[in-house]
């Protein structure tokens, strides 16, 4: 069966090549387009890590990170930030609201996938 992650990206086309590009690298990829369906989808479909991008309509990734934090079946979800916001304050303000990590966009995938590795295996 295959690692189920969960990808929050409000923009269509980055979604789409990012699923295709996990989906390529074995992962199974379910997407929600917004912090609002983020926090359903962590609930409902039970995936294995989040790649949380920060800048969402209706609830921005540092509020649906912090929800999820505050919710006992989500605390302990590793969450990984994408975001194009790559100031050392924007790095911070991610981990502080409980992001495991940070990858900046454009996103380095082959990092990326080192980052999932490192937080799936704990």
């Amino acid at each position: 069966m295959a690692v189920r992650l969960l990808l929050v990206e409000d923009n269509p086309v980055n979604a789409k090549l990012m699923c295709r590009r996990l989906e390529r690298s074995g992962y199974e990829v379910i997407v929600a387009e917004d912090g609002e369906t983020a926090i359903t989808l962590a609930l409902t479909e039970s995936p294995q890590l989040i790649l949380m991008d920060i800048s969402l309509p209706t609830i921005n990734g540092w509020e649906a990170t912090h929800r999820l934090r505050n919710n006992p079946h989500t605390a302990s979800l590793p969450i990984v930030a994408l975001t194009a916001h790559d100031s050392p304050e924007d790095r911070q303000h991610c981990l502080d609201v409980g992001c495991n990590d940070y990858a900046t966009k454009p996103v380095d995938f082959n990092q990326l996938l080192e980052k999932i590795q490192k937080w799936l295996l704990g």
